[in-house]
């Protein structure tokens, strides 16, 4: 099977944050499931990082990081990406696989691999990532209508499928924007291997020496409007009046500079915050701020904390999630993440309306009731364990795109 993968960036680009991570955890698997998996991608976020132009091995995966001119920020912050050289590879190269893969949607690599596919009479499959929720029509809603009558809307319509990481994501997004294609509901996975071996718990406090003695609340994402940050604000200030020893640990890479607006808040409702070990002013720092972090950093910062938490008004998977609960970290999460339903059906963590009160009613749960919290923690991993460790993940993609090329491979005989 030689599948081909189009996405806008890719591993290693740190600041992309989970979709970049899971897709290049799933290409790995489906290589090590002896698929051969090539990735044409641009080098955003890789600038002198990474060689352009030519293909490079990446744990098996061969990837192309084709160079790139941002002509526009149209609907993404990334903007469309304009490649010369990609297109031209793509032309050149996509009658030689059998099925293309494109996980994006708002893109120019997204638009010229579904044209020439569709060109060339290639099976493709494409994958929103949660870009068509309803919801996230509200943003920019003008240029996404827009964009989805003159380009998306034929490029869905032509793929043999639309993959989607949720149940969640298949009932809103297909309904919402009336699609008749197959819908292929595969999850994000993680390597749990990576997980296993849990950090020592105190090594975030020796890293942090003022989260000493403190019941940690983690966030880890990119900061960003999506991610709830100023419901989570408003509702740890809530808890702090009864739970003063509550520290509010926020991991993440700023996303347009969205991390000012939320200092701001902080520092409107009378709270401090650290950053890069130091205090904004001078006081017992209640919230610290840690940039990035990747690799056993991450990992400790997981395991270090008390509870876990994403309020986001739109998600439709949550990576960050889904490894919390590897390292036996009881969540919290909002009903707008995809897999909540999974968290609920298998009693695996809180979840909550985009609200302060209820998310300051779930912390407030948790953190006083260890019992619950180690429950929640159990049957959390178990979860993981049976649907989220990517060596099944990888299965289930394969026998479906296994499928659609014998079922193109069929009509083709026509």
């Amino acid at each position: 099977m030689k599948l081909l993968i189009v996405n806008p960036y890719y591993w290693p680009a740190f600041k992309r944050g989970g979709p970049a991570l899971s897709l290049h955890y799933l290409n790995k698997a489906m290589v090590k499931r002896g698929a051969e998996v090539s990735v044409y991608t641009t080098n955003v976020d890789l600038a002198d990082k990474v060689p352009v132009n030519q293909e490079v091995d990446v744990d098996g995966v061969r990837v192309t990081y084709f160079s790139f001119r941002n002509l526009s920020s149209l609907i993404a912050g990334l903007g469309w990406q304009f490649s010369r050289p990609l297109s031209y590879a793509l032309k050149q190269n996509i009658k030689s696989f059998d099925l293309v893969y494109i996980a994006t949607v708002w893109s120019y690599p997204a638009a010229i691999a579904a044209y020439y596919c569709r060109k060339y009479k290639k099976p493709y499959i494409i994958t929103p990532r949660g870009m068509l929720y309803p919801e996230t029509f509200s943003s920019k809603a003008w240029k996404k209508w827009l964009y989805y009558w003159l380009i998306l809307r034929r490029d869905l319509e032509g793929a043999s499928a639309i993959h989607y990481t949720s149940k969640d994501e298949e009932e809103k997004t297909h309904s919402f924007l009336g699609l008749i294609n197959s819908a292929v509901i595969v999850p994000n996975g993680i390597e749990l291997s990576e997980f296993r071996d849990s950090a020592d718990k105190e090594k975030l406090r020796i890293r942090y020496p003022h989260l000493k003695d403190k019941k940690i609340i983690l966030f880890l994402g990119r900061l960003n409007w999506k991610k709830g940050l100023d419901i989570l604000i408003k509702a740890y200030k809530m808890l702090l009046k009864n739970m003063p020893e509550a520290h509010l640990l926020i991991v993440g890479g700023d996303e347009r500079g969205y991390g000012k607006r939320i200092k701001s808040w902080i520092r409107k409702a009378g709270m401090s915050y650290a950053e890069n070990g130091l205090n904004n002013n001078g006081g017992s720092a209640q919230i610290t701020f840690t940039g990035i972090l990747t690799g056993k950093d991450k990992i400790e910062a997981y395991t270090g904390s008390d509870i876990f938490v994403l309020p986001s008004y739109s998600e439709n998977f949550a990576m960050t999630a889904v490894e919390a609960m590897a390292c036996g970290l009881a969540v919290v999460i909002s009903n707008k993440v995809g897999i909540y339903r999974e968290i609920e059906r298998n009693n695996a963590g809180i979840v909550i309306n985009t609200r302060p009160e209820d998310l300051y009613q779930g912390m407030k749960l948790l953190l006083e009731n260890p019992v619950l919290r180690n429950e929640f923690a159990l049957n959390g991993r178990r979860l993981v364990e049976e649907y989220y460790d990517i060596d099944n993940v990888s299965g289930s993609m394969m026998a479906a795109c296994q499928k659609i090329i014998e079922s193109s491979d069929e009509d083709n005989l026509y």
